[in-house]
């Protein structure tokens, strides 16, 4: 019987790889993601801790907070179109061009955010210069992280592509701890001086990380596929027509296998943050601290996702990674309202293990289900409509539940029904094949191409 695993598009005619440029492009990809990450996540705190009481202060603070994950929401809107616009772009013109474009595009929008005047300084345009600049967070967002991953994976050696795709996705968890513990740092300053000017400092340092970045990304080369494409004339005059004529199927499948892996983490962490402060009486030092620790924990348990999808069957691999989820996000909100401490750590600890290994095997896998030749706009496409219609509207989701029926259980229903839908179309998509020969089905990374 086989048993439908992930694309391994590694044919004998594939370009020659080189081991230290390998290396060097995943450390680019986890390097520039780590850095757009942390500039996107800062957001989501303190859209969580302040945002809502300095840009809408008209309104009562539950509205307040639910008004700022709406702005947070925006910035997941536009990442379709980012994914759009840098999916031809890196189609047709290159991985590389794409995302230097993008990590500036990012490093103007948060540093905009962190020299942005308040509603009590310039009235209305506040919230309307605010909601604008997440949008521009938002495109620079939705064109990162396709072409973080395809560099990444486009120079792995043969059978290391969802390994070497976990690189950038490793980006996510470091660059969201760097933001928790920033945030975490500030909470040594007084609520007064906090709100006038040091939230800003995220925002505002992040432009040196940005120069890092770029730094790091002006020295990798092109990938040796889109060489290999362009050299044989394989580019597509519109890419985004080709997908949706032709790959409708994979991109829809794709939007639902993304869910898990991206919508848990806001209900966990941006919506709990809000929760656990506002209603359960945890001081802000102390759940960004639960935060902190859970983080630690996905950025040491995430690669183990891709080590397992690539030494068993990944359909397998899936269900044992997204399953266990079912049961231990219910008990994280159980153990959070206890409102201990050590039993919070626990619960978020645990929570967070499933869906953050399934994260990491999670951009490999896409990364092969696509031809080159519309590859970054084929995954951007996916996941950054996943993004938009349900990791974006996740905190604000949650806390319309939270405030409809003052029931965390629904919440809960809320986190069961993104693992499930993941569970289901990860299931389909792997059960498709290759994107060069969707008949076959695949086998592991570590045995090639027999099934």
């Amino acid at each position: 019987m086989s048993t439908a695993q992930p694309p391994n598009t590694d044919a004998p005619a594939a370009p020659a790889y080189n081991p230290r440029q390998a290396k060097r492009a995943g450390v680019t990809a986890f390097v520039g993601t780590t850095i757009e990450w942390f500039d996107f996540y800062i957001y989501g705190t303190a859209s969580a801790l302040v945002l809502g009481r300095l840009f809408f202060p008209d309104v009562s603070p539950a509205v307040g907070t639910l008004a700022a994950f709406a702005t947070f929401a925006v910035g997941f809107v536009a990442r379709p179109l980012g994914g759009v616009i840098f999916g031809h772009f890196g189609d047709k013109f290159g991985r590389k061009n794409a995302v230097i474009i993008t990590l500036l595009l990012m490093g103007i929008g948060t540093v905009g955010v962190g020299l942005l005047p308040t509603y009590a300084q310039i009235g209305v345009w506040a919230p309307i210069i605010l909601v604008l600049l997440r949008i521009l967070q938002g495109i620079a967002m939705g064109g990162e992280w396709g072409g973080a991953v395809l560099i990444a994976t486009e120079f792995a050696p043969p059978g290391k592509k969802v390994l070497y795709g976990a690189f950038a996705q490793q980006g996510s968890p470091v660059g969201n701890l760097l933001a928790t513990v920033t945030f975490l740092g500030l909470t040594a300053l007084s609520d007064a001086a906090f709100e006038s000017w040091g939230w800003r400092i995220p925002f505002l340092a992040s432009a040196a990380l940005i120069v890092v970045a770029l730094y790091i990304r002006l020295r990798i080369s092109e990938t040796p596929e889109m060489r290999k494409a362009s050299a044989n004339q394989e580019r597509t005059r519109i890419p985004l027509v080709e997908v949706l004529r032709n790959h409708r199927a994979v991109v829809v499948l794709g939007i639902g296998a993304v869910v898990a892996g991206v919508a848990i983490t806001y209900v966990k962490t941006t919506f709990a943050l809000a929760w656990a402060t506002s209603e359960l009486g945890f001081a802000r030092s102390e759940f960004l601290l639960v935060i902190t620790i859970a983080l630690v924990a996905q950025v040491i348990l995430q690669p183990l996702g891709a080590v397992l999808a690539t030494r068993m069957a990944p359909a397998r691999a899936v269900l044992w990674m997204l399953l266990p989820e079912l049961v231990l996000l219910p008990l994280m909100f159980v153990l959070i309202q206890t409102g201990s401490l050590p039993l919070a750590v626990l619960g978020m600890v645990l929570a967070t293990a499933p869906h953050a290994m399934y994260y990491a095997a999670l951009a490999g896998i896409l990364a092969q289900v696509f031809p080159t030749e519309v590859r970054y706009t084929g995954i951007s496409l996916s996941y950054q409509m996943s993004t938009a219609l349900f990791a974006g509207t996740a905190p604000m989701a949650s806390q319309f539940l939270l405030t409809r029926t003052a029931s965390i259980w629904p919440v809960v229903g809320l986190g069961i029904g993104y693992v499930l839908i993941s569970v289901v179309c990860m299931s389909l998509l792997l059960a498709r094949g290759t994107a060069d020969s969707p008949t076959v089905a695949v086998v592991p990374d570590r045995v090639g191409s027999r099934s």
